[in-house]
């Protein structure tokens, strides 16, 4: 038996195969074009009865699918080509009634049967022989469809396509916000405008689209009548049939031909309006549904006994009542129980997620370990007790105690709020010994011991009580650790006495003092500006940002702050900023003005116990000298003075404070206003605690005292 290959017969077109047509069907874009021609020729050309058939239940098949997708979909923009598919079934229902219309009145005189099986059908189980009955039911269905459904949903989407539309740039805007967050990437950023875009475009179509739905239904009317009336013309004065068998016979033909084109329009427009209204409802339908009415079983109770109440009522049928409220109760009550149990075993969920999680800790994010203790005091084992003291009066109590208070106390003498201060244990450390870090850099340490008292002698001699010998560990001076049983013997021979809580305080404010410059942050200079009054608000919108920044004001303040001069002042120091700015932008020479704007401030914090101003002079040799080695042109000038007299300088500032504290005596170091901020700079080297002042800081009202000259 020989292979044989079965080929397609040529057509008359040269080069062309039914092959070839076959692959034309198979194009979804040619089947779609041709399915369309297709509609169109049915508008025109005659179509047989039983082709009729075959393309109305066509039809009634595409409105159920149409139905059936449109409860299915979980958003409408699944059904994003709805209006399109409503115009294509629109079209080919009308080019039906068309189709229809030319059988009815070409051989309805022949009998029902004239359009086909299915109109037939149509009209004699509707209608049940009496054709008023039909018309009845088919200007039912017509009213339904035009007045409830179809205006109802057009309004739906005529509202939602102005607000999509309406919404879009601010949504739009939270996306771009989002991308510019890093909350999202660049595809989802795309893939959400893509999303909105075709969410206004959908709505905007789906206004145009009910249209075609109204449309529909007003044409079915018009066919309708003309098909009865046109009917039963031609049947009585083409056909010769009596006026009575006319009227039968296109009435039911016609009522027919109706209720086959509207039932699947009326179809169709259920489906517009579950789809326009389902904006704002996730999931398929049912169960968006049954969600939402299941969530609140108490409505469904109080309807069930809405309904037991009307089946007592007089004259009212009880079964069907009683049945539909029982049943309603039934399900209330479940509904009740399920939702009381999935409240528990999501409480039971999360409880165990807790413990799951408390039983395993998660790694601790890479980031924590950035974050950096502003001030920060480690202590060895033995004075663990200083943190967990729980006891009142008890160390630990003392030393929380003592840190509130020197908080609270360096915002009354330094302007700032000190960052809190972390206490905690370090196992590496001697068990009495504790460290003060400063942004995690060491700044301070020293060796206490609990439950012992620091003696010093305030003559500066040896204390005459056995303990342990050590030196003060914030000045360095000698003192002795003695028991706490010699603690009154100390007080009577005049020594000062000092417990651990408050050596460590001590040191602590010192070792802020020291660093306080380090401690404002830009976040604190902020904060400081928006706390002023506001009559001074308008102050600090004049100046910043347009002659100077708040990094600009940080770095001034921290000048300030770096020889101890309080910021409390804010207002004042503000005001000299805005004076100074106009002349100069060198944050060293702004500061020098800031200065000389708080002379009384500085000359008081600088007086001795008897209201007096003690000061150094520096001698008009080493003022030449300075001013001789001062190098650079303007505002950058910067001193280039020779070593060897560097040291003379420094011994002979040594020499002078040296003697002034052997007479009690605590003065600064007095210079010409264009020195001081190079002299300050020396002496912060060799002798940081020393106030350098200029004379334009001296107050004309202080009393001065002179205890020596450089």
């Amino acid at each position: 038996m020989s292979n044989t290959t079965k080929t397609f017969p040529k057509l008359a077109v040269p080069g062309f195969s039914f092959g070839d047509l076959l692959g034309m069907f198979k194009r979804s874009d040619v089947g779609f074009a041709i399915g369309i021609l297709f509609i169109i020729m049915v508008l025109i050309a005659p179509i047989p009865a039983w082709m009729l058939d075959l393309l109305l239940a066509t039809s009634i098949i595409m409105s159920i699918l149409i139905l059936m997708t449109s409860l299915f979909i979980q958003n409408p923009l699944e059904f994003s080509s709805f209006p399109t598919v409503l115009l294509v079934a629109t079209m080919f229902r009308l080019s039906l009634n068309l189709a229809s219309t030319r059988l009815i009145l070409s051989h309805g005189h022949e009998g029902t049967a004239a359009a086909g099986a299915v109109i037939e059908a149509f009209g004699h189980f509707v209608m049940g022989g009496n054709f008023v009955i039909g018309v009845v039911v088919f200007t039912i269905l017509i009213v339904v469809n035009f007045v409830v459904i179809t205006k109802g949903s057009g309004r739906i989407a005529e509202v939602a396509a102005r607000f999509s539309l309406d919404a879009m740039p601010g949504k739009q805007m939270a996306i771009d916000a989002d991308l510019s967050a890093g909350l999202i990437e660049q595809d989802e950023a795309r893939k959400r405008r893509k999303e909105l875009e075709d969410e206004s475009a959908f709505f905007g179509a789906m206004d145009g689209a009910s249209k075609f739905v109204r449309g529909d239904a007003i044409a079915g009317l018009i066919i309708t009548g003309i098909n009865v009336v046109g009917g039963i013309i031609i049947g009585v004065l083409q056909q010769d049939m009596e006026l009575a068998t006319a009227a039968s016979t296109f009435t039911i033909l016609t009522v027919g031909d109706g209720l086959v084109s509207q039932i699947p329009g009326l179809i169709v427009s259920i489906a517009a309006g579950l789809l326009v209204s389902k904006g704002g409802v996730s999931g398929a339908a049912d169960k968006a549904l049954m969600k939402q009415f299941s969530h609140y079983p108490k409505a469904l109770g109080l309807s069930s006994g809405v309904m037991l109440l009307i089946a007592l009522l007089p004259g009212m049928p009880m079964l069907p009542f009683l049945f539909l409220g029982g049943g309603a109760g039934a399900i209330a009550y479940w509904l009740d129980k399920e939702n009381k149990r999935a409240v528990i075993n999501t409480a039971a969920t999360k409880a165990k997620a807790e413990v799951v999680e408390k039983a395993a800790p998660a790694d601790e994010p890479i980031g924590q370990s950035l974050k950096m203790d502003e001030i920060k005091v480690e202590v060895g084992q033995a004075l663990i007790q200083m943190i967990n003291s729980k006891v009142g009066g008890g160390v630990g109590e003392r030393l929380t105690d003592q840190i509130k208070a020197l908080r609270r106390q360096l915002a009354i003498d330094m302007g700032i709020i000190m960052p809190s201060v972390r206490v905690l244990d370090n196992m590496m450390l001697d068990s009495n010994a504790y460290v003060i870090k400063v942004k995690e850099v060491d700044a301070g340490s020293g060796r206490i011991y609990p439950n012992q008292y620091m003696v010093m002698n305030p003559n500066g001699g040896p204390v005459d009580i056995p303990g342990i010998n050590t030196l003060e560990p914030t000045f360095g001076l000698p003192a002795t650790w003695i028991e706490s049983e010699h603690h009154q013997d100390a007080q009577i021979k005049g020594y000062t006495v000092v417990d651990c809580a408050t050596v460590l305080s001590t040191h602590l404010t010192e070792v802020i003092k020291n660093n306080v410059a380090e401690l404002i942050s830009y976040a604190d200079v902020q904060a400081l500006l928006k706390e002023l009054p506001k009559d001074q608000q308008k102050l600090v919108e004049d100046i910043v940002p347009a002659q100077i920044t708040v990094s600009g004001i940080q770095k001034i303040l921290q000048m300030l702050l770096s020889e101890r001069i309080s910021i409390r002042d804010l207002s004042s120091i503000l005001e000299s900023i805005a004076d100074a700015v106009s002349m100069t932008r060198n944050p060293t020479l702004i500061t020098e003005h800031v200065r000389m704007r708080l002379a009384r401030q500085i000359c008081a914090a600088n007086q001795n116990h008897t209201g007096v101003l003690p000061i150094i002079t520096l001698s008009p040799h080493w003022e030449h000298e300075i001013a001789e080695s001062l190098i650079g042109s303007g505002e950058e000038k910067q001193l280039a003075i020779a070593p060897s007299k560097l040291h003379e300088l420094m011994n002979g500032i040594r020499e002078r404070f040296e003697d002034a504290a052997r007479i009690g005596e605590l003065p600064v170091l007095l210079t010409s206003p264009s020195a001081r901020p190079h002299m300050r700079a020396l002496v912060d080297r060799f002798r940081p605690q020393t106030t350098v002042m200029s004379q334009n800081e001296v107050h004309p009202r202080a009393k001065l005292k002179t205890v020596g000259a450089v």
